[in-house]
C-alpha cells in the first residue's frame, strides 16, 4: 500500500503546483516586486456596495484613493478612510495619481472590462469582483492583457481561496468518487420581479420614464459602455443584476462562485456545446426566472467527456443517495456524481461531503497535498503581488472560468437549440446569430 500512496500524493502535488500557483508566504518579492515588509497603495473604484468589504480587507494596506459615480451612496465608505483622495472617473484617479501599485474593481457588471482594462494598462495590479466581464470578448482580452503586462489579477471568487475548494480537489483527483461523467449545479435563488418592480406591469419591462436624478450621483459615468437610458431606481442602486445591459444575471452572481470547483476539480476547458431550456420569466430586457443549462465537455486530459447541468431559479433533482429529511445545500452547490459515489458541497464549494453520510465516514481521506491560504481572498491577492507570483483566481484562470459561465447566459438567449461552440476562435458554428452576444456594442467613448 505504500507505493501506492506515494504516488498519489505526487500525482496531487503536482496538479497543485499547476492549479493554485502559491509558494510560502515567507519568500520575498524579487527585483521590481514590493516586498512584504512594505505597504501597498491600493485605490478602490466601485466601493458603495460589494467594494466597502473588498477595501475593508485590503485595510491594513494604504488606501489611497476612492472612486465611485454615486458619491452619496459611497459616502459611509468614504467616511471610513478620510486619508484617500476621492474620485468620480476612475480615468482621473488613474492619471492623478501614478503612485497607485493597485486597484479593486466592485462596480456592475458591464463597467468591470473597460476598468480593469484601464487600470492593468497603467501598471496596476487589479482585484476584480466575479463575474469578470458582461461578454466572452472581455474576458479573453482581459486574460490577454494581464499576461502581456505581467500585473498581478485576481477575479473575487472567494472561494477559491478556501478549504472547501482544495479539498473537493484533492478527494477527486484522490479517486474518492471514481470517474466523473456528470455534474449538477445550481441556484435556487432568483430576480424577481425585477428591479423590485417599482413601476406598472408588465414587471419585466423597462420602465418608460425615468426618475429624478438623486444628488451626487454621474448617471452617464454608471451608465458607461452600455446604451443609454434615463435614470430610474430599478436599476441603481444594487438591483442591476437582472437587467441584461448591465448584470450578468444569476449565472455571472452565483455560477462564478458554484461553477468555480467544477472548473477546477474537473480540469474544464472549452465545452464542445450548451443549450439553454426551460426558461421562466424574462425577455429582451431582464433574465430569465428560471432556466436549466447543459454544457457537454470532451475529453481532456485523459478525463472522459462530462455532462453539467446548471439549474437557475431551482434545485435539481433530488439524488437517491442523500438521506431522507436531509436537505440540499441553501441556495445553491454542486452535485458532482462518481461512478462509485457523490460529493454535494455548497455554494462556495463550502462543506463538501460524501453522500449519504456513511460513505464520508468510510472514505479515508488523503493528505493534505494543496497549499492552503492564510487569510482573505484579498489578502492572498496582496501577498502574491509582493511575492511576485501569480494569485490563486487569477485573469488566467478565471477569464476562461467567466467566459464558460457566460456561454450559459447566450445559451438562455437561444433556448431549444444546442450551439457549438468554438473556444480558441470565439465563434457559434451553428447559429450566426448567437455569435452577438459574444462581443456586444459598446457606446461610443467607451472602447476596450
Amino acid at each position: 500500500m505504500q507505493p501506492q500512496i506515494k504516488r498519489r500524493q505526487l500525482i496531487a502535488a503536482t496538479a497543485a503546483t499547476s492549479l493554485f500557483n502559491i509558494v510560502p508566504r515567507h519568500v520575498l518579492g524579487g527585483p521590481g516586486h514590493t516586498p512584504p515588509s512594505e505597504k501597498l497603495n491600493i485605490a478602490g473604484i466601485g466601493i458603495g456596495g460589494q467594494g466597502t468589504r473588498n477595501i475593508k480587507n485590503c485595510a491594513e494596506e494604504n488606501i489611497v484613493a476612492l472612486c465611485d459615480v454615486d458619491h452619496a451612496y459611497a459616502a459611509k465608505t468614504f467616511a471610513n478612510y478620510p486619508q484617500a483622495k476621492l474620485y468620480t472617473d476612475y480615468r482621473t484617479m488613474l492619471e492623478k495619481q501614478p503612485e497607485i501599485d493597485a486597484v479593486v474593481i466592485a462596480t456592475p457588471d458591464h463597467t468591470h472590462a473597460v476598468i480593469s482594462m484601464a487600470a492593468m494598462q497603467a501598471g496596476k495590479h487589479v482585484y476584480c469582483q466575479k463575474p469578470l466581464t458582461h461578454d466572452i470578448y472581455e474576458s479573453r482580452m482581459l486574460a490577454k492583457t494581464a499576461r502581456e503586462t505581467g500585473v498581478v489579477t485576481q477575479m473575487g471568487i472567494q472561494g477559491h481561496s478556501k478549504e472547501g475548494h482544495r479539498l473537493i480537489c484533492e478527494w477527486i483527483w484522490d479517486g474518492a468518487i471514481g470517474t466523473i461523467r456528470e455534474v449538477d449545479a445550481w441556484c435556487s435563488l432568483a430576480y424577481s420581479p425585477p428591479g423590485h418592480a417599482p413601476w406598472s406591469s408588465p414587471l419585466s419591462d423597462r420602465p418608460g420614464a425615468g426618475e429624478p436624478l438623486p444628488a451626487g450621483l454621474d448617471w452617464d459615468r454608471w451608465i458607461g459602455p452600455a446604451p443609454m437610458r434615463p435614470y430610474h431606481s430599478c436599476y441603481h442602486p444594487m438591483v442591476w443584476r437582472c437587467w441584461w445591459d448591465f448584470g450578468c444575471g444569476m449565472m455571472g452572481d452565483r455560477g462564478a462562485h458554484t461553477l468555480d470547483a467544477v472548473y477546477a476539480a474537473l480540469k474544464l476547458t472549452f465545452p464542445g456545446s450548451v443549450e439553454g431550456a426551460g426558461i421562466v420569466g424574462g425577455n429582451a430586457e431582464v433574465h430569465p426566472d428560471q432556466a436549466i443549462v447543459t454544457y457537454r465537455f470532451p475529453e481532456r486530459k485523459g478525463l472522459p467527456p462530462l455532462k453539467l447541468t446548471w439549474y437557475e431559479g431551482q434545485e435539481p433533482p433530488r439524488p437517491k443517495e442523500l438521506e431522507a429529511g436531509r436537505k440540499l445545500p441553501k441556495q445553491g452547490g454542486v452535485l458532482f456524481k462518481g461512478d462509485k459515489g457523490t460529493i454535494m458541497c455548497g455554494v462556495y464549494g463550502d462543506s463538501p461531503r460524501l453522500i449519504p453520510e456513511s460513505a464520508m465516514q468510510a472514505y479515508q481521506r488523503p493528505a493534505k497535498t494543496l497549499p492552503r491560504i492564510d487569510g482573505t481572498h484579498e489578502q492572498e491577492w496582496i501577498q502574491a503581488i509582493k511575492q511576485g507570483r501569480k494569485a490563486c483566481a487569477d485573469f488566467s484562470y478565471s477569464g476562461p472560468l467567466t467566459e464558460m459561465a457566460l456561454l450559459g447566459n447566450l445559451a438562455k438567449r437561444f433556448p431549444g437549440r444546442e450551439l457549438k461552440w468554438d473556444g480558441p476562435n470565439m465563434r457559434v458554428t451553428n447559429h450566426e446569430a448567437a455569435n452577438a452576444w459574444v462581443k456586444r456594442p459598446r457606446r461610443a467613448g467607451w472602447s476596450l
